[in-house]
């Protein structure tokens, strides 16, 4: 099981990751009423599944999010790289001279995330 707990920031959503002795970062959207493609995902326990995804490859798919699909956990380091879906990176920092936070390592923090995980377990998302 993952769980992710999270706190709002007005540009974006920053989660700790963990998953047993794994411990990592997340970054999400802004929590903008669940809309598609502009919002993070309501909190909630899902059902995940490894998949391949065509745009990113080995990813993690949240299942039955409601009003959403195609919810993915991969990689990338910035908000505007994301389209209602979660990055996993090992620490924070601004990256790109805004003032949004972004994730580092994430392909690293991916795959060793990826190592760790059965077929299919669940995911918890806990907006704190």
């Amino acid at each position: 099981m993952i769980k992710i707990s999270t706190w709002k920031n007005k540009d974006c959503t920053i989660g700790r990751l963990e998953c047993g002795d794994f411990r990592c970062l997340s970054l999400e959207l802004p929590w903008l009423d669940n809309r598609k493609n502009i919002s993070c995902i309501p909190e909630g326990t899902y059902r995940a599944v490894k998949y391949n995804s065509p745009k990113h490859g080995e990813v993690i798919l949240l299942k039955d999010v409601p009003g959403r699909s195609m919810i993915e956990i991969h990689t990338g380091n910035h908000t505007r790289q994301i389209k209602g879906c979660v990055l996993v990176g090992d620490s924070l920092k601004y990256l790109y001279g805004d003032s949004i936070l972004d994730v580092t390592n994430s392909k690293a923090t991916l795959a060793k995330l990826m190592n760790l995980l059965p077929d299919e377990f669940t995911v918890e998302i806990e907006r704190i």
